[in-house]
């Protein structure tokens, strides 16, 4: 089954109240708490090109002393790239849209280390 999907603003799935649940609100965070949901797609929105260059995985974990915290994952080359989010009370538009930065700054620094140097600039 497709996971939820968000556009940066609502969260959409045919499951939901109405097909949609807005960010940040009691909705949202009442179904980020709920046992159900285990994960949704966030986009990855550069706004410098304007484009939307990929989606993170958001997950709904349990901990092994009890409760749920968020996590992001997301697919960097090689190498799968994990950041914890905190409670789903830490889950917000903004804690979401500050992983997005860093996840493009990270894909931005391994392109410029990868890309290929003319023998004038060594």
């Amino acid at each position: 089954m497709k996971p939820p999907t968000s556009d940066g603003t609502c969260v959409y799935s045919p499951d939901l109240p109405d097909g949609r649940i807005r960010l940040d609100s009691p909705a949202w965070f009442a179904w980020l708490s709920s046992a159900s949901t285990t994960r949704f797609s966030y986009p990855l929105h550069d706004r410098r090109c304007g484009y939307i260059s990929g989606f993170m995985t958001v997950r709904h974990e349990g901990r092994q002393r009890g409760g749920h915290y968020g996590s992001v994952y997301r697919r960097q080359g090689a190498r799968l790239r994990r950041i914890y989010l905190g409670p789903p009370s830490a889950v917000t538009h903004a804690r979401l849209e500050e992983v997005v930065a860093t996840l493009l700054r990270e894909r931005d620094a391994l392109a410029r280390r990868d890309a290929p140097r003319s023998p004038d600039t060594v």
